[in-house]
């Protein structure tokens, strides 16, 4: 490959092996396209990321075939003959490369390239931008660069109801304390000379602190309304 077709390509996530499935060598797959059809052909080539100890670091990878048993995909690969040789890739993330220009015609749905940069707008105010996204088993995390550090934000629609890819911005509607401290409450703040008191006022704030986390695990729960990070394929 050349470097201009370096320039036009990305690699994108499309897979994770799970675990040895049987005796011959099969794998189970965590599918990240909607199109495994195309992504998972005889023939194609995926690069592993695996820990650099890994036997299979810096190593690509050739299917053989894709089966599906009671729904879940396994895939049998070049290479790799039996169920000991299949548990050395558990866990091992397959990438491919594809064209930056591709789109996809799922509503909703974005490339990781598409969405770092963008900057961040709160009731109209920008908070900062995309450094990337992190995807986690439960839920896709964009991390925000803030003024101030890092920020994880849950990549669903209640939090995040809108993404304008074509002008750059997204929209957060965070809950209470994602974004910083819940301010103490004034009645909590007695003073220090009514000792019967303190106790309490001190347990009161310590409770609603509690809470926040609370409030965003709620608020990613929505999954029926979530936005989804191209599940179809992923950076």
């Amino acid at each position: 490959m050349d470097d201009s077709e370096k320039d036009r390509t990305q690699q994108l996530r499309v897979g994770r092996l799970t675990k040895a499935h049987g005796l011959k060598g099969a794998i189970k797959l965590e599918l990240f396209t909607d199109d495994p059809g195309r992504r998972f052909v005889p023939g194609a080539v995926f690069t592993l990321q695996v820990p650099t100890g890994s036997a299979w670091h810096g190593k690509t990878i050739e299917l053989v075939e894709l089966r599906w048993y009671n729904q879940h995909a396994v895939g049998f690969f070049k290479d790799v003959p039996d169920r000991s040789t299949a548990e050395t890739l558990a866990k091992a993330i397959l990438w491919i490369d594809a064209d930056v220009a591709e789109q996809s015609d799922e509503e909703d749905a974005w490339y990781d390239h598409q969405l770092v940069g963008l900057a961040v707008m709160r009731d109209g105010v920008r908070i900062g931008t995309i450094g990337r996204l992190e995807h986690m088993p439960a839920q896709d995390l964009l991390i925000v660069k803030t003024p101030t550090g890092d920020v994880m934000i849950p990549f669903v629609k209640a939090i995040v109801p809108s993404v304008d890819v074509k002008n750059g911005l997204i929209t957060i509607t965070p809950p209470p304390g994602l974004l910083e401290e819940l301010p103490e409450d004034p009645a909590d703040a007695e003073p220090a000379s009514e000792t019967n008191a303190a106790p309490n006022a001190d347990a009161e704030p310590a409770s609603e602190m509690n809470a926040a986390p609370n409030a965003t695990a709620d608020a990613a729960s929505e999954t029926d309304a979530a936005a989804s990070v191209l599940k179809t394929d992923e950076l």
